[in-house]
C-alpha cells in the first residue's frame, strides 16, 4: 500500500468515526441543564474533530513523505501560512468561547446568582426552592416552597423535611440549595447535569428543571471519611400533582 492510499484510510476512517459518534453519544436529555451540557459537547464536537482530521493527516503526510530524508534542511519562513493558522486559530477560539459562554452562563447551567437576579425574573414560573444539606454520611432536603396550587402552609419553623430521597417535579423550575453541617460534600446528580459543592455555612445554588419522571442516582462526589461510598440517595421526580400529594402525605406522616 503506498503513503497516498495510507493517508486517504486513515483521513476517510476518521471521517466515518466522527459521522458515528454523534449517533453514539445521543441520548434523551433528562433536565434542561443536561440538555444544554450535551449541546455543548456534541458543538465542540464538530469543531475538534475536522482540526483533529487536518493535524493527524499532515502529520501522517509528513512522516512518510520525508522518513527516508537524511539530510534535512532549515524550514523556511512563510509569513502567508503563519499569518492563515494564526488567523484561523483566532475564529476558531472565537466560535468555541462564544459557544461556551452561552451555555455556561445560563441560569440553568452556572446557577441564577451567576447569571444574574435577572434569571429568575425572566423565567415563566417561580422555581420550588429546596435546601439540600450534606451531613456524615446522609442527605437532608429541607423544602422552602410548594407548588402554588398547594393547601399546605410551611413555616421555617415547621418546614417539611425528608432524608434520603429528594422529591422534585418535572416542568418546573427548582432551585436547590446546598450546604453542610461537618465538612466539605459535593451534591452529584450525573443523569440530570447536576453537581455543586456542599460547604459550611455557605449555600451553593443549582437552578434546574426536569422533562422526565422517574428515580436518579445522587452521589456525593466529594471523599468526605470512611462512609463517603455510602453517602447516597434518591431523586424522585414527579409529575406536579403527585409531587404535591407526595408532600402532603410527608407532611402528615
Amino acid at each position: 500500500m503506498n503513503r497516498r492510499s495510507i493517508a486517504f484510510s486513515f483521513l476517510a476512517g476518521t471521517a466515518l468515526l466522527a459521522v458515528l459518534v454523534e449517533p453514539a453519544l445521543a441520548q434523551t436529555s433528562s433536565s434542561v441543564t443536561e440538555e444544554l451540557i450535551w449541546d455543548l459537547n456534541l458543538n465542540l464536537l464538530y469543531v475538534a474533530v475536522p482540526i483533529t482530521v487536518l493535524v493527524e493527516g499532515i502529520l501522517i503526510y509528513t512522516v512518510l513523505r520525508f522518513r527516508k530524508n537524511e539530510d534535512p534542511l532549515p524550514t523556511r519562513e512563510n509569513r502567508r501560512l503563519e499569518i492563515t493558522w494564526t488567523i484561523a486559530t483566532a475564529i476558531i477560539l472565537l466560535v468555541v468561547g462564544v459557544g461556551s459562554y452561552q451555555v455556561l452562563g445560563n441560569q440553568f447551567v452556572a446557577g441564577h446568582e451567576a447569571a444574574g437576579e435577572q434569571a429568575i425574573e425572566d423565567l415563566e414560573q417561580e422555581p420550588v426552592e429546596i435546601e439540600v444539606v450534606a451531613q456524615r454520611y446522609g442527605w437532608q432536603f429541607h423544602y422552602q416552597d410548594v407548588p402554588a396550587n398547594t393547601s399546605m402552609e410551611l413555616s421555617e419553623e415547621n418546614r417539611l423535611t425528608t432524608s434520603g430521597t429528594l422529591y422534585l417535579p418535572t416542568d418546573r423550575p427548582v432551585q436547590l440549595e446546598v450546604t453542610s453541617t461537618d465538612w466539605i460534600h459535593s451534591f452529584h446528580a450525573p443523569d440530570l447535569g447536576l453537581k455543586a459543592d456542599a460547604l459550611p455555612g455557605q449555600h451553593n445554588r443549582l437552578l434546574t428543571q426536569i422533562n422526565d419522571e422517574g428515580g436518579y442516582q445522587l452521589y456525593c462526589a466529594e471523599y468526605c471519611g470512611f462512609g463517603h461510598s455510602n453517602m447516597l440517595g434518591t431523586i424522585q421526580v414527579m409529575s406536579q400533582d403527585d409531587f404535591q400529594d407526595q408532600l402532603e402525605s410527608e407532611q402528615t406522616s
